[in-house]
């Protein structure tokens, strides 16, 4: 909107937005803040006289300039400035100023007469105005005519005012300022919509004019001058994130281009921002730009901590705004000491060679099973000095560096001048290093190729040629420690808070109206109305509050249109008297200047007053010797939105005390109140809060939680008083705030906290910053008592002594609920008693190391008096490991000293296992109370001295950024590990941010894009990710430092068609022995669950690695690079159970099969498919463990994938602890985990339960049994993430189910037996299979039609051109096979032309009918042979069936090869025809029949197969585990048996000892896994007793056959401990 035109005309324009004439008067008000640029000319020569001598207002250092610095040759491109947001850094908020004396234009034709435009230190005080028609610059008090006065303004009369500018007008500046040269501003950010001549200032003109009405062309007066915009901005700065994140979207979309975040050349449309609904009536908004478009006039100062010098003190009546408040760059004193502790910490670190600080040294985990002796490891060494590479066998547990001396010995003639140590070996294709000092066995790169027969490739490197790019120097460690500049460049919330020039304007304003109104001589109600409108435009920019001092001192004024009227109406012939109206200014300035002080102080501003504060006292009282009870008042609260008005009534505020969660006292509430209209709308208590607690007995992390209530008003017609009485308050919002703050002192004086709304969690547990993320978040105002001295909280050393008992001199009774209750592995489901009694017993709980956590959580209280005694029981506890002490970093455990006691058992974490553990202490970073501990401290530490742990450190720290109640923290934190990595590694941060935004736009682009234009969208979009490789060389990605790439391969890169569109991308690898990098880059979807479920699956993986168990994972890497975007790693070789099961058509879940041809497929050598069996049997079992204690849900046949090597594993995790997809009312998991039919095909070698299956059952409970013994960890690890957000992962309940799925209070035996059920549970749901149909018919739709048809039994397609054209084909004959199944193949010979020899082919009848199947689907039936039908009456498998379909079938490929060329010569047919590796054997003899299996040999004389039991003895119980059978003898009839197991214990004349288990149907290998319990049984008398073990088919009505039986004489076992052992079965040839 531009301003009106003339001078009466503006009254009328601001009627047309809604302000009456009543309201004129405050309209008026609207010039105050235009006249205070008035005061900057008559200051212009003292500013030039202070250019060369005042320094900048906020100055910078040099590793701040090096960080926004361009890489060399690079310079001059805008377009690396970006920030670690991805957008410009001149966009981010108080970016580098310029100095003040820099002047923004020259003027190539100087004028006559004084110069209006003030230069120097004026330039940081001025608004640069965009007009609504064009988009170019123009200063606001720009040069024109004035005539010396200003046309009087009614209605109504005002006093008259004097002119801006009394210089005579100058014409139009040549080389003004073009929009990509000004500077920007630190208060505004906005946009233009369009553009303007640079010699047209903002006049009330007609677009269509030329000219004035008065003729004088581009001359102006004060009353056209648009000023009414300027004071829409200034009360809007607290809301400056709306502006800021306008820019930085367009700054996002406008980089490719080539144009700079602030290029004004294109239009833009300038969009209204959405104003706070708690701002007072304002004109609509005027558009402003940004005064610095790029810093290359920028100069760097040197870098200030401490407070710039203050500026006397002046009068109010006297002084200047931008005199009143001096430079702070770092005010808050807790950051400060922050930074003191980084200088420390980064100074510490001994460094011997900063080169090496850039490397990334591969991840070494130790094992037995790695480093054993008898495993040898072939490696390939490359050497540039070197033709041919070197092949080593080496042993598993040689070092490294034995490694390289041996491959010098081949490239070095003298070894007596090499120093081996300046070697290292570097795999190829990852931009990583071996460490020379471990074995070779521990790197994982050498576990992730043995685990998947990878040759292990190694490039030999001297270290001086190594990459230091990434290097931090010595500069970089001696730097100061400062944040503000990082915390600019993170991409985060603006801070909420005024520039200091800015509120110097006002404070102009508010002292030209006090001066106005103390020399009037009349007419006191329009001076002091425009004295309340400077003071409310004052509050309004200090984020609305209006403190009680305030009120009063504007209470003295008379009544006003601008403010209600005081309940206290005064004398108006009071105000006649001067002294009387000095008295009320002085009362107001005073308390304007505690509001300023008070805003400074709560926000954090970049300046503070000069008028000095409350001084910090000496003296200091213990709070241990503090009797009074704690109290406070609770004035009110501000910024409160105007449709609570509407909503609300009788609001209240709840406040409480807790200590880790647990409250102190019962709440206390205030009384109700309603709103009070002042300048703004305040809820008002003013009451007093006195908990029944004293100090002395508060713990020192005691937390104030006050939450804001109200009654929802009643509808209407709904107002009788029992409608009211059944209304429920709603909470509105709510805050916490520690009591003591980082220096342990009691919190005194006035605080401001800013409400987070009740939508938000409420958790009293943790600490939690006020909520001024949001920029109209309610204000709550808490007076805290004053005192002359501090109340400090000192911590008391630990006693002496602790006694420490055993726990075996504790009675049987204790000693049973002592056990009882630590089983429980986690504090959160202890109850009181269990609490009283661990309290109680806790001296004899020192054997139980992992208990601390449980002991420390019943402590009754944390107060001073008690500290001591839970301080020697920690320090005198057994060192925990670190595992356990995860436990202690909780939110339950506030404690300073237990967490301190836990990051120093932490402390011994390798790098590997604190990267296993770093995203929960990212999280563990909430519950600390203060910025600085001893958490932070160990993990900048560790960031510091490895570049691995920096890397995911960096990535976690930036996503934690969302979080709004931790992100002031998360945004120091980040700062400080920037400012601890060096400027190379910031720099790599930074291109790391800029191509994962660069891919976020492209993935978001081809997402919202029609099908049919995707594929477009994606190919430009790529050649906007090539230019970014073309601007920056390389970049690693997120996913792990170690991968180092230089540019997109755009013929690899597609997208998936599901619904998040993910995009499928390869990069070129650096390296030049490296394979191109394949990732997916998904948008939409928040990978952080994927994150932690692959978390707890590659830590499950190495447990079982440590315990000798590989289950052979397939663990891949996903990162989450912000909400709703990251990266996951691409498998290769790998394919969807679905496109492998539908290969054999959509009915293909149905079928038994499929997974096993496919892995025929491609491991057609026996030894290569057994070998992919065994890899099938170990993942699969894993996979159902895994999958099962986590909860893994809306599991189908498109997330499940599977390996050429026989691997199976998982992908996206977006469900997880039993959160199940819903088809309406039904789960659509109904198994415990997917485990089908297909799956134990592969297992069984055949559709009959194998040997092999009782192995994949025992893996299975194995591995739960071990990952059980793991319980904590896992509780510990999931009870950590409870506060990230995720919302899966966000209550007890969600850990429940974890701790419900592990049954830790169940023996080894009870889970094996638990488990089992469950894995017949899973094979035997058909819901799994029809899931997998439902989902096979639902992607039917994601199908292209032009998708090309294979056979499922063929690796690869041929065609008539690679194989040659086939003359003639014969069916030869059939031959019985056993393996993969019974059955019967076809021998087909294939001749053709131009080949000597024929080949010979083995066709199964299935094959045959899927080559016509595929057929109909490419030709008309017409075009086909008839094929011989499927069904037939009795054995489909017998020898007469076969003999007659060799018939038919022979006829069938004769007319085939016969038919029309389209068929006959089809890529099918010819692949089809094609020779497979298997069959080779077929052109020689018949080959002998095999048995599938050896272990289903025949019994020798009278044994007739094995059974496995555990047999053991406690607490006079004999325990017997029937666990398997294998190789029982088939029935008389040739079917299988129903076997069951029957025991007694000998002797046993009343058959009283029977026991049996279930009965297993049609098996000759069954698995039981049933435990049988003989109770009461001396072991004397034990040794006396013999076990009877018989094995029997139930055969229904007639009597169960014996398949054999086996006597145990229990004296021969060792029964103290557990025997588990096969038995074999004798057989007496008669039933039972």
């Amino acid at each position: 909107m531009s301003s009106t035109q003339g001078n009466g005309e503006h009254w009328k324009s601001l009627e047309s937005v809604g302000i009456s004439r009543k309201e004129l008067a405050m309209a008026e008000a609207l010039q105050m803040e235009y006249d205070a640029l008035s005061r900057l000319r008559h200051h212009k020569e003292e500013s030039r006289a202070k250019q060369n001598t005042e320094p900048s207002l906020i100055s910078w250092d040099e590793p701040a300039l090096d960080f926004y610095s361009k890489p060399a040759g690079r310079r001059t491109d805008l377009k690396l400035l970006r920030g670690l947001s991805g957008s410009d850094p001149t966009l981010n908020y108080n970016s580098i100023s310029p100095p003040e004396g820099l002047p923004n234009s020259t003027s190539q034709d100087p004028q006559p007469g004084p110069d209006p435009w003030p230069k120097g230190s004026l330039s940081g005080d001025y608004l640069y105005i965009f007009d609504g028609s064009e988009g170019r610059c123009s200063l606001s008090p720009g040069s024109g005519d004035t005539d010396g006065s200003c046309k009087k303004l009614s209605p109504p009369p005002l006093p008259p005012r004097v002119s801006i500018w009394d210089a005579p007008p100058l014409p139009p500046r040549k080389g003004s300022p073009s929009p990509s040269k000004i500077s920007q501003p630190n208060d505004i950010n906005s946009f233009s919509s369009a553009e303007q001549p640079p010699d047209k200032l903002l006049v009330a003109q007609d677009p269509e004019e030329g000219e004035l009405p008065d003729g004088r062309g581009q001359g102006h007066t004060l009353g056209s001058v648009d000023y009414d915009g300027i004071n829409d901005a200034i009360t809007r700065l607290n809301l400056k994130s709306t502006y800021d994140s306008e820019i930085s979207s367009d700054a996002t979309r406008g980089w490719k281009e080539g144009r700079g975040p602030l290029d004004f050349n294109k239009d833009t449309s300038g969009k209204p921002v959405a104003r706070s609904k708690t701002m007072p009536p304002q004109v609509p908004p005027r558009t402003y730009t940004s005064r610095y478009a790029n810093r290359k006039n920028a100069t760097p100062g040197n870098n200030r901590r401490i407070s710039a010098a203050p500026v006397g003190s002046r009068p109010h009546t006297v002084a200047n705004g931008h005199e009143l408040f001096e430079v702070s760059e770092e005010r808050d004193e807790e950051v400060a000491a922050f930074c003191h502790m980084l200088d420390i910490l980064r100074t510490g670190s001994d460094i011997q060679d900063y080169s090496l600080t850039g490397c990334v040294w591969s991840t070494v985990t130790p094992s037995p099973e790695h480093l054993g002796d008898e495993v040898n490891l072939k490696v390939t060494v490359l050497c540039d000095s070197l033709r041919e590479p070197l092949t080593f066998t080496c042993n598993c547990s040689s070092t490294v560096d034995l490694l390289i001396h041996q491959t010098l010995c081949y490239t070095h003639d003298e070894l007596r001048e090499v120093d081996v140590g300046d070697f290292v070996l570097k795999p190829c294709g990852l931009e990583e290093f071996l460490q020379n000092k471990h074995a070779l066995g521990s790197h994982e790169y050498i576990q992730y190729c043995r685990k998947f027969d990878i040759s292990i490739r190694l490039q030999l490197m001297e270290q001086k040629a190594i990459r230091s790019d990434l290097a931090r120097t010595v500069n970089d460690d001696q730097s100061p420690s400062t944040l503000n500049y990082l915390i600019h460049l993170q991409e985060r919330p603006v801070k909420q808070t005024i520039s200091r020039q800015a509120l110097s304007l006002l404070f102009d304003t508010y002292h030209n109206e006090v001066d106005a109104f103390l020399l009037a001589d009349g007419d006191f109600p329009l001076k002091a109305d425009r004295v309340v409108q400077s003071v409310k435009a004052i509050c309004n920019a200090l984020a609305a509050v209006e403190t009680p001092e305030i009120t009063s001192a504007l209470n003295q004024l008379p009544p006003c249109p601008s403010r209600m009227q005081p309940k206290i109406q005064k004398d108006p012939s009071v105000l006649s008297v001067r002294e009387n109206r000095e008295k009320v200014v002085e009362a107001l300035t005073a308390a304007i200047l505690d509001l300023v002080e008070l805003y400074c102080s709560t926000f954090n501003a970049d300046f503070q007053t000069a008028v000095p504060g409350s001084r910090k006292h000496d003296l200091v009282q213990e709070a241990c010797h503090f009797p009074g009870a704690l109290a406070f008042t609770v004035y009110g609260t501000h910024r409160i939105p105007i449709i609570w008005a509407t909503s609300y009534e009788d609001f209240y505020l709840s406040c409480s005390l807790s200590h880790g969660g647990k409250e102190l006292c019962s709440p206390l509430q205030t009384r109700r109140a309603h709103f009070s209209k002042y300048l703004f709308h305040l809820i008002i208590w003013d009451q007093q809060i006195c908990f029944p607690v004293q100090v002395n007995r508060l713990p020192r992390e005691t937390l104030l939680c006050a939450t804001l209530y109200a009654l929802p008003v009643p509808p209407p017609g709904g107002s009788s008083e029992a409608n009211k009485q059944k209304r429920v308050p709603e909470a509105l919002g709510w805050v916490t705030t520690p009591l003591f703050n980082f220096r342990q002192v009691l919190t005194c004086g006035r605080k401001l906290l800013g409400l987070w709304p009740a939508t938000q969690e409420n958790s009293g547990a943790r600490w939690s910053a006020p909520n001024f993320h949001q920029p109209d978040s309610v204000i709550l105002q808490i007076d805290f008592p004053s005192s002359a001295f501090d109340i400090k909280f000192t911590s008391p050393p630990g006693d002496k002594f602790s006694p420490r008992y055993e726990f075996g001199s504790l009675r049987e009774e204790d000693q049973r609920k002592l056990k009882d209750i630590t089983q429980k592995e986690s504090l959160y489901w202890l109850t009181d008693a269990d609490k009283k009694q661990l309290w109680e017993k806790r001296y004899y709980c020192h054997t139980e190391v992992s208990s601390l956590p449980l002991v420390l959580a019943s402590a009754p209280s944390w107060e001073w008096a008690c500290l001591p005694d839970i301080y020697a029981l920690l320090q005198q506890w057994t060192h925990m490991n670190h595992q356990d002490a995860l436990g202690l970093l909780h939110a339950t455990f506030p404690d300073q000293e237990v967490r301190r006691m836990a990051v120093q058992w932490i402390g011994s974490l390798s790098d590997a296992e604190l990267l296993d553990y770093l995203p929960q202490l990212v999280q563990a970073l909430k519950y600390e109370c203060y910025l600085d501990s001893p958490l932070v401290r160990f993990l900048l530490k560790r960031a510091i001295s490895d570049l691995r742990v920096t890397h995911y450190f960096f990535w976690l720290l930036k996503d934690s950024l969302k979080d709004s109640q931790f992100s002031i923290r998360y945004q120091y934190l980040l700062a400080a590990l920037l400012c601890c990595c060096g400027k190379g590694l910031r720099e790599e941060f930074n291109r790391q941010c800029w191509l994962v935004n660069t891919l976020a736009k492209l993935a978001q682009q081809v997402r919202e894009a029609t099908p049919s234009a995707r594929q477009g969208i994606l190919r430009v979009g790529l050649e906007e990710v090539k230019q970014f490789f073309a601007l920056n060389g390389s970049c690693r990605l997120p996913l792990s430092p170690s991968l180092l790439v230089k540019g997109i391969v755009p013929r690899d890169c597609s997208y998936f068609n599901s619904n998040a569109v993910p995009l499928k991308l390869a990069f070129q690898n650096v390296d030049p022995l490296g394979e191109n990098i394949r990732v997916i880059f998904k948008c939409g979807d928040d990978l952080r669950q994927d994150m932690l479920t692959l978390q707890m699956i590659r830590i499950m993986s190495k447990i079982w690695v440590q315990e000798g168990l590989d289950m052979r994972m397939v663990i891949f890497r996903c990162f989450s690079t912000g909400r709703g975007k990251g990266m996951v790693e691409m498998i290769p070789n790998a394919e969807t159970l679905r496109k492998i099961q539908v290969e054999h058509g959509v009915t293909g879940s149905f079928k038994d099969r499929p997974l096993a041809d496919w892995l025929q497929k491609h491991n057609p050598g026996e030894d290569e498919y057994e070998k992919a069996v065994e890899n099938f049997i170990y993942s699969c079992a894993g996979c159902c463990v895994a999958t099962y204690i986590l909860g893994i849900c809306d599991r189908h046949n498109d997330n499940i994938m599977l390996k050429t090597t026989g691997h199976m594993f998982h992908i996206d995790f977006g469900r997880f602890l039993g959160h199940a997809q819903m088809f309406g009312n039904i789960k659509r998991d109904r198994a415990p985990f997917v485990f089908t039919s297909d799956m134990a095909y592969v297992i069984n070698g055949g559709d009959k339960p194998s040997s092999r299956f009782h192995d994949f059952v025992d893996l299975c409970c194995q591995a739960y049994n071990l990952i059980r013994k793991h319980t904590h960890l896992f509780l510990n690890l999931l009870g950590l993430m409870l506060s990230c957000g995720i919302p899966e992962l966000s209550d007890l309940e969600d850990l429940k189910y974890v701790y419900d799925a592990l049954r830790p209070q169940d023996t080894e035996a009870n889970a094996t037996t638990y488990f089992t059920r469950l894995i017949e549970s899973s094979l035997g749901s058909v819901a799994t299979k029809l899931n997998f149909f439902i989902h096979n018919l639902a992607q039917m739709k994601f199908t292209g039609s032009d998708d090309r048809l294979t056979l499922s039994f063929a690796p690869r397609t041929h065609t008539l051109k690679s194989s040659g054209r086939i003359r003639d084909v014969f069916l030869c004959r059939h031959e019985k096979i056993f393996h993969p199944s019974k059955g019967y193949v076809y021998v087909v010979k294939v001749m053709r032309e131009n080949a000597h020899e024929a080949t010979y082919i083995q066709r199964t009848f299935e094959e045959f009918q899927e080559l016509h199947n595929k057929l109909r689907l490419l030709f008309p039936s017409s075009f086909l042979p008839s094929f011989p039908s499927r069904f037939v009456i009795g054995r489909s498998r017998g020898e007469a069936v076969a003999e007659r379909r060799k018939e038919e079938l022979n006829g069938y490929i004769w007319h085939l090869i016969h038919a029309a060329p389209e068929v006959a010569e089809c890529d099918l047919v010819y692949t089809f025809f094609h020779p497979l590796p298997r069959d080779e054997k077929a052109s020689g003899p018949s080959p002998a029949p095999k048995s599938s299996d050896g272990t289903w040999a025949r019994p020798v004389g009278k044994v007739g197969g094995e059974v496995k039991l555990s047999i053991s003895y406690k607490n006079n119980k004999l325990f017997i585990m029937v666990m398997h059978i294998r190789g029982l003898q088939p029935l008389q009839d040739g079917n299988d048996p129903d076997p069951y197991v029957k025991i007694y214990l000998l002797p046993d004349p009343q058959k009283t000892t029977k026991r049996k288990t279930k009965v297993a149907r049609k098996t000759c290998n069954p698995t039981y896994n049933e435990m049988l319990v003989y109770d009461g049984i001396p072991k004397g008398d034990l040794q006396q007793r013999e076990l009877q073990l018989s094995v029997l088919s139930e055969q229904g009505f007639w009597e169960n056959l014996l398949l054999g039986e086996v006597h145990i004489r229990l004296r021969e076992l060792d029964l103290a401990q557990e025997k588990t052992g096969w038995f074999g079965l004798g057989s007496r040839g008669h039933g039972t």
